[in-house]
């Protein structure tokens, strides 16, 4: 859970939000196209229908802020930060949140990936509306795509759901729920 601490700062203003450092501008309004970004790189067609890494939208319960979306399998995530265990991942997410919003809960949806970059497909999900690529300042997904590179290529038996995630997993100290890779 991150909250942006510009002075100022206004997600309608397109200027100041592209301008954001990378992580947390996929942390704070680009996250679906992140997810995209890298279901585009390592998944295939049809694999949300088999337990396999797909995009899961944390949907906060009524009266609350904090969406996001991440990749994720049942043991597995992958967000700005790098990949996590999803167990320790979500129990961070709701520590956190519930510090800046007493009450916080959220459900889980599983999205499909073309909901992911387009604004209408989105619409059909009740609470959210997410920007397509090009409705940011500038096309946001070849800026999705460099990042990635940022972050080691995952396991493949991981994105397929038959593996445990992060070998040598160890909560970290930037982020409480593990090693995070990428830099701002």
């Amino acid at each position: 859970m991150y909250r942006i601490r510009t002075p100022g700062y206004s997600k309608k203003n397109q200027v100041q939000r592209w301008a954001l450092p990378d992580r947390v501008f996929f942390a704070c309004g680009a996250c679906h196209i992140l997810a995209y970004a890298f279901l585009e790189r390592y998944g295939h067609r049809g694999q949300e229908d088999r337990g396999q890494a797909a995009a899961l939208w944390i949907r906060p319960a009524a009266g609350h802020t904090g969406n996001h979306i991440v990749v994720a399998t049942d043991t597995w995530v992958f967000d700005d930060h790098g990949d996590a265990d999803r167990s320790r991942y979500l129990a961070h997410t709701r520590r956190r949140a519930g510090r800046f919003w007493p009450g916080w809960d959220a459900t889980l949806v599983s999205l499909p990936r073309d909901v992911l970059v387009s604004d209408e497909r989105s619409l059909g999900f009740a609470g959210l509306r997410l920007r397509e690529p090009g409705q940011f300042l500038h096309d946001a997904l070849p800026r999705a795509r460099r990042f990635l590179d940022r972050f080691p290529a995952p396991d493949a038996a991981v994105l397929r759901g038959s593996a445990q995630c992060c070998p040598g997993y160890a909560a970290s100290s930037t982020n409480g729920y593990g090693p995070s890779n990428a830099s701002t």
